[in-house]
């Protein structure tokens, strides 16, 4: 089957093209072929892969060395513009070149070795993968409404997604022939910035790009009370943020949930403070009650001193709460004096208020007026996003302006 999609694509053809070669010694294009139907059957190394054809028939394949594969590989980067150009031949009759509606994601790949190279990618940044720093590089990708995946970027590991998307512009304007496109990106891709770049570039490339951008929401002071003014209808809002048409959608269910859990945590952190509190006050009850005694000897009193040495200060009770916050990420939800003596906390009721106005919502910026895209349309544009990064063959959003 994989062979027949192969050949049907014009795959097969078009590698033969730009790879062609009279040094070789070897088939390109069929190496890069059984690479690409590894990786869609059985994923393994390239030396895994030498004992994959051991049990498998590769047409047009039959003696390979793990040399050989390295070479195809390197013949395939030394020719990506070619490549990349004759695979946009093939791709082009399948896309609406008047107007493209395109999802854009990234992720992180993380690699292992110390070795560097000059100009390397392979950079230590935040991986999405395990939540902390790794050595990676950074990979994007391109899709069409459909699914189909027009074009790939590789950026060094510790770049800001950001300054990813006006590249990625581009890189996409220049391969394809699109008079209008609407880009779909999530959180990480949004900033002010970029929705300024993303008017220059077009009026510099004399195209119309639009975008649908999710917005962080949580990151801008004035949001929750901008949210606090919406009035909704079947859960969708809009009004205006920074100049810009904002979409809100809103599941009260999940908003629930959310201030739930936040409110559980909470609970949970200001128990164990009144449990240090208490065990303060303890003690310095104990204190008054002992120094109210009667004179005592030189020895009861020095062993007295030593076990006070010993005993949890308001200092101490003030660091484990304070590491208990961050651990849970609950720091603004509570007001701590570090200046004062006697360790005491209070809950910030607004900061909590602040996070249940956002609960529930996402915020969507657009430059899609709503004559030619609703409310519900741009949100259900935005979540056809998600069904490409669940692996999931996405449904074509309907009504496409």
């Amino acid at each position: 089957a994989l062979q027949c999609l192969w050949q049907e694509l014009g795959l097969g053809a078009a590698l033969n093209r730009t790879l062609r070669s009279s040094k070789r010694q070897f088939d390109a294009e069929a190496l890069i072929r059984t690479m690409v139907f590894n990786r869609l059957s059985d994923p393994c190394s390239k030396l895994g892969l030498l004992d994959w054809l051991e049990r498998v028939e590769m047409p047009g394949v039959s003696k390979v060395t793990h040399q050989q594969l390295l070479r195809a590989m390197d013949a395939l980067v030394d020719r990506m513009d070619a490549v990349e150009s004759s695979l946009t031949q093939l791709i082009k009759p399948l896309l609406d070149t008047s107007l493209s509606l395109v999802f854009y994601d990234l992720t992180t790949i993380r690699i292992h070795g110390e070795k560097e190279l000059p100009e390397d990618l392979r950079q230590y940044g935040l991986n999405k993968e395990t939540g902390g720093i790794a050595r990676q590089f950074v990979l994007g990708v391109v899709q069409s409404a459909e699914g189909i995946p027009l074009l790939h970027t590789v950026a060094p590991g510790a770049i800001s997604e950001a300054s990813t998307l006006r590249p990625m512009l581009e890189h996409l304007l220049k391969r394809f022939d699109l008079a209008r496109i609407v880009v779909v990106a999530d959180r990480g891709l949004l900033s002010l910035d970029n929705i300024a770049q993303i008017r220059a570039l077009a009026l510099e490339k004399q195209r119309q790009v639009d975008f649908i951008l999710a917005l962080s929401a949580r990151r801008y002071k004035a949001m929750p009370a901008l949210m606090a003014e919406l009035k909704y209808t079947d859960g969708m809002a809009e009004t205006q943020f920074e100049n810009e048409r904002c979409v809100v959608a809103h599941d009260a269910q999940t908003a629930l949930r959310q201030a739930q859990k936040r409110r559980a945590e909470i609970k949970a952190v200001e128990i164990l403070g009144q449990k240090l509190a208490d065990k303060l006050d303890a003690q310095d009850a104990a204190e008054a009650a002992l120094a109210s005694r009667q004179k005592r000897s030189k020895a009861v009193a020095e062993s007295a001193a030593k076990k006070r040495s010993k005993k949890a200060n308001d200092r101490s009770a003030y660091v484990r709460f304070a590491k208990e916050l961050k651990d849970r990420k609950l720091t603004k939800y509570f007001t701590i004096d570090w200046d004062s003596e006697h360790f005491t906390f209070e809950q910030n009721e607004a900061a909590i208020a602040a996070s249940e106005a956002l609960d529930g919502k996402l915020v969507l910026l657009t430059s899609l007026a709503e004559s030619e895209s609703s409310a519900a349309q741009t949100v259900l544009r935005y979540k056809a996003l998600a069904d490409i990064e669940r692996k999931r063959p996405p449904q074509p959003p309907t009504n496409l302006i």
